[in-house]
């Protein structure tokens, strides 16, 4: 048994001076002045806060390597990068590429996983998405929705794909949606430019969230809602947001969370492989990008590919633009992921029965 002493632990939305009890990865006793035994080790948390470990549903990489280029070695780098910047669930993203790619890599982060419990599924992005509004997606790759396709990228990464996103306008689009949910894979709308009808017939046939809100995606007017207004409006799904306050001003930021409410907006890094490195040339996928001043373009334009973003600057951002206190705005990180992946039951809070998946800090 494992005693984490003397910490200030956010408990159902309070700071609590308390000890947390962990055997075998899980939180048995919450309870101040635990009494150790002689087998008990006891980690004095002192002048130390315990909060929940943050979850990154969207990221390509980090310290140098891509999820959708990286060999298995590259993706540990990736995985150590975010742990050591609080992250305790990650799902990998693997963007659209061709479809001998995509196998390779989402079968390297099958194998990823059994040695990282972090990585608790993979995000495919792609490649059933918009040309229109593709952005940094290589639009050679872009495909029709097929889940026979789907099928054969879930084969390879021996069934950890849990997340998709997919623009809801493309042909079938809807039946796809119905039969992902089906096989229990959760569905995101997003490198879209569908209208407001289309878009609720994506959630109603079980679409869950927003991907990247307000960036690759048909923007709101006077006339028709489209999908940032479709976003705003829908109050059963969440919406993700990069919050680098580049990807979307920090006052939008303050005005999504406002409208959908603290508990339907996911925070993202959508990182790329110049997280925590410095300015200069790199690749996101198939593609050349620049990081200049931290700000990630396609080579050569002016369009935003990905970020350089990580969580715990992540969670600080949402504390600064929206005025929210920490209780409040890290379960943007922390409780709003696990319940759009399902895994409430076991991460997102600290609480006895669920895994011992927090971090000390301070």
């Amino acid at each position: 048994m494992i005693l984490y002493k003397n910490g200030s632990a956010l408990i159902n939305g309070q700071l609590t001076l308390t000890d947390i009890a962990v055997n075998h990865g899980r939180i048995i006793a919450i309870d101040q002045d635990i009494v150790p035994d002689a087998e008990t080790e006891v980690v004095d948390c002192k002048g130390r806060y315990i909060l929940p470990a943050l979850v990154d549903v969207h990221t390509h990489g980090a310290a140098g390597y891509d999820f959708n280029t990286a060999d298995l070695d590259g993706m540990k780098k990736i995985v150590e990068f975010y742990v050591a910047h609080g992250v305790g669930t990650v799902l990998p993203t693997v963007m659209t590429d061709n479809d001998e790619v995509i196998c390779r890599q989402v079968a390297l982060i099958a194998d990823l996983a059994k040695e990282y419990p972090e990585v608790k599924g993979i995000h495919l992005e792609g490649p059933f998405l918009s040309e229109k509004f593709s952005g940094a997606m290589p639009k050679q790759f872009l495909q029709t929705p097929s889940f026979e396709k789907f099928l054969t990228y879930q084969k390879a990464a021996q069934g950890l794909i849990k997340l998709i996103t997919i623009a809801p306008e493309l042909p079938r689009a809807t039946d796809f949606i119905v039969e992902a949910v089906t096989a229990r894979v959760k569905v995101s709308l997003g490198h879209s430019g569908a209208d407001y009808a289309t878009v609720k017939a994506a959630l109603n046939a079980g679409a869950v969230s927003f991907t990247h809100f307000g960036n690759g995606m048909s923007q709101m007017d006077r006339l028709n809602l489209n999908m940032v207004g479709s976003a705003l409006n829908a109050a059963n799904a969440y919406a993700e947001v990069i919050c680098d306050g580049k990807h979307v001003d920090a006052d939008v930021l303050k005005f999504l969370v406002k409208t959908k409410g603290v508990n339907n907006v996911i925070g993202i890094t959508d990182s790329m492989m110049a997280a925590g490195l410095a300015d200069g040339d790199y690749t996101l996928g198939a593609v050349k990008v620049t990081v200049n001043n931290g700000d990630v373009f396609l080579q050569g334009t002016t369009k935003r590919a990905g970020s350089v973003l990580d969580a715990y600057s992540g969670l600080a951002n949402v504390v600064k633009f929206t005025g929210l206190p920490l209780a409040e705005a890290i379960k943007l990180w922390t409780i709003n992921p696990a319940k759009m992946l399902g895994l409430d039951g076991r991460i997102g809070t600290i609480e006895v029965g669920k895994d011992a998946d927090f971090i000390l800090f301070g």
